[in-house]
């Protein structure tokens, strides 16, 4: 099943998602469901916040662009337990901001901990893209977008585009 991707300024994408406390066969269905959604969009991560969902989970796939071989890293209630002083600055774009990228500093690496479907706690030490796109992910968790990092002027202007958007859809 594709979900619909909300976008900005949807104040659902500024909530904070709830842990999950069991692994079920819904939560399972949630994550495959957002992987096709996120391969549909077409994207190389999407967070459950990003379809509505209120809950601490992430899909990634870095590789998916260049290769077009799918192989989704699914991240249960993911934490950042570590990110390097080192910095590395990406071109961010976002499922929930279309056609909108701009360059974001962040952490080159970093080392995360989350739990896989099979309710097994994993750390995961990743760097360059997979970094970024981490950051990023967890980031849509806690209510926060990559727009968040520009200058006033810049989040302003972006937000005001989709506001005029929306209201012509309306």
């Amino acid at each position: 099943m594709i979900y619909p991707i909300l976008k900005i300024p949807n104040k659902k994408l500024r909530q904070k998602c709830e842990p999950i406390e069991k692994i079920d066969k819904n939560i399972k269905t949630i994550l495959d469901n957002m992987a096709e959604t996120m391969y549909n969009a077409p994207g190389i991560g999407l967070a459950a916040v990003q379809i509505g969902i209120n809950m601490q989970l992430v899909v990634i796939d870095c590789e998916y662009g260049e290769n077009k071989k799918k192989n989704p890293l699914f991240l249960i209630n993911p934490e950042i337990i570590w990110k390097s002083e080192e910095m590395t600055i990406f071109k961010e774009g976002c499922l929930s901001i279309p056609e909108i990228y701009e360059e974001v500093e962040r952490s080159t690496k970093c080392r995360i901990r989350y739990k896989d479907k099979k309710d097994s706690i994993q750390e995961l030490d990743c760097d360059g893209l997979l970094s970024t796109c981490v950051q990023h992910e967890i980031d849509h968790l806690n209510g926060k977008l990559f727009i968040d990092y520009l200058s006033r002027l810049k989040r302003t202007s972006i937000e005001k585009k989709f506001i005029k958007i929306n209201k012509r859809r309306s």
